[in-house]
């Protein structure tokens, strides 16, 4: 590449990366905030426990986490639910293990798969796809994907590593945790309502978007205002002004105390918008430098279908890098030159990648850490159940989306 493009490449990769996904994924972390700092999500938990009651006490994780992982960036909702889940594991007298996979695979698989979740938010806007296809797509495949990986996968890590299930952890490094009378949190109803909402508008746009497309039905200022509404950013912006009201003033917090969480989010995630950023600019530099069309003309002639390419190079990446989102974001930069020939849609491509992006987390991932750490299990152990977990996560989603793609 000459030298007088590099500097215009990486600011291209940059600006093009950032300038998609930082305003989604900026009021995204403001609303999970609010909802956290509200007691929303620690009310969805524990409404939800308490339904399913002691015996399905596991769905009752499953089920929880995975309305809070919508929501909630992973870090963020692991370090809210890992307290909730030690403290049902002591009064119910069952391993925190038992509780702590099915709520790792959910967290998980709404990291990897729905957006606003940074990958599958980032890779849509670089492959062009329809965010909201990508989000009504990977809803179809993350929950048969969330029911083999977690309250499945259990039983198999029980007979594995059945020590691992005798450890009682230890949390003490997250610090000092807010801790809410059930009374002082907003309802169950308007706290699920307020996390799924984003989720809610850009579903329904991308449905009557579909029904338009079949039934063939001309454009007309209703549907255009639709659009509008569920477009990933407008929604995200309408679900935080709807957060600041259910979580903020209607509950008599002061504004001054909702912007101060606002802000704290923002701080938090400064870090996360430089590494995808920089992600962004290496995509930039293998397309511009022409490694991405070597690849395609490697992959020129192959019957391989797009989509399990893209799951390849993404896990290979995965595995050598460790982060899922620069993993994502690379492969980007080498699939986007495949893509030209082929007539694959792309919602399932994104997904694929963010599939891929997910296997066989390990010691270069600070999850495998975070995993090892909370739940005080050995390098052995946390293989055989972190892991596992992930690749499990990753083949799974896999078969999913190229089952999904024989129908759409």
């Amino acid at each position: 590449m000459p030298l007088k493009d590099i500097v215009k490449t990486i600011e291209t990769g940059l600006g093009g990366t950032l300038g998609h996904l930082a305003l989604i994924f900026g009021l995204g972390a403001m609303m999970g905030k609010l909802i956290a700092d509200a007691g929303g999500a620690q009310r969805i938990a524990m409404t939800l426990i308490k339904k399913f009651g002691e015996k399905n006490i596991q769905w009752a994780v499953v089920a929880a986490s995975f309305i809070i992982g919508v929501a909630l960036f992973f870090e963020v909702g692991l370090v809210l639910l890992i307290p909730i889940v030690f403290a049902i594991s002591r009064e119910l007298r069952v391993s925190i293990l038992y509780l702590g996979i099915p709520m790792a695979a959910a967290l998980s698989v709404t990291h990897g798969f729905l957006p606003p979740h940074p990958g599958p938010t980032v890779i849509a806007g670089e492959y062009g796809a329809h965010i909201g296809e990508v989000l009504l797509y990977g809803f179809i495949v993350a929950v048969p994907t969330v029911i083999l990986a977690g309250p499945l996968f259990t039983i198999v890590a029980k007979k594995l590593v059945p020590d691992s299930f005798t450890k009682t952890g230890n949390i003490a490094s997250l610090g000092e945790q807010k801790s809410f009378k059930l009374e002082e949190t907003p309802e169950f109803g308007i706290s699920v309502f307020t996390a799924l909402l984003p989720v809610i508008l850009m579903s329904i746009a991308t449905a009557i978007t579909l029904l338009q497309k079949t039934m063939g039905v001309e454009d007309n200022h209703f549907l255009a205002a639709i659009r509008f509404v569920g477009d990933a950013g407008t929604a995200m912006l309408i679900s935080l002004l709807v957060a600041i009201y259910t979580m903020g003033v209607a509950r008599k917090i002061p504004i001054k105390n909702v912007m101060e969480s606002c802000t704290t989010s923002i701080a938090h995630i400064g870090m996360m918008l430089l590494i995808i950023g920089g992600g962004g600019a290496f995509k930039q530099v293998l397309i511009n430098g022409g490694v991405g069309g070597y690849v395609a003309e490697l992959f020129k002639d192959t019957s391989l279908s797009p989509i399990f390419l893209a799951w390849m190079i993404a896990a290979i990446l995965r595995i050598s890098l460790g982060s899922a989102t620069v993993a994502a974001l690379t492969t980007a930069g080498l699939v986007i030159p495949l893509l030209g020939q082929t007539h694959v849609n792309l919602a399932l491509v994104v997904l694929a990648t963010g599939a891929g992006s997910l296997i066989a987390s390990h010691v270069n991932d600070a999850g495998f850490w975070m995993f090892k750490e909370y739940f005080g299990l050995s390098m052995k152990e946390t293989f055989a159940t972190w892991t596992l977990l992930e690749t499990i996560i990753s083949v799974a989603g896999l078969v999913f989306i190229l089952l999904l793609s024989l129908f759409v």
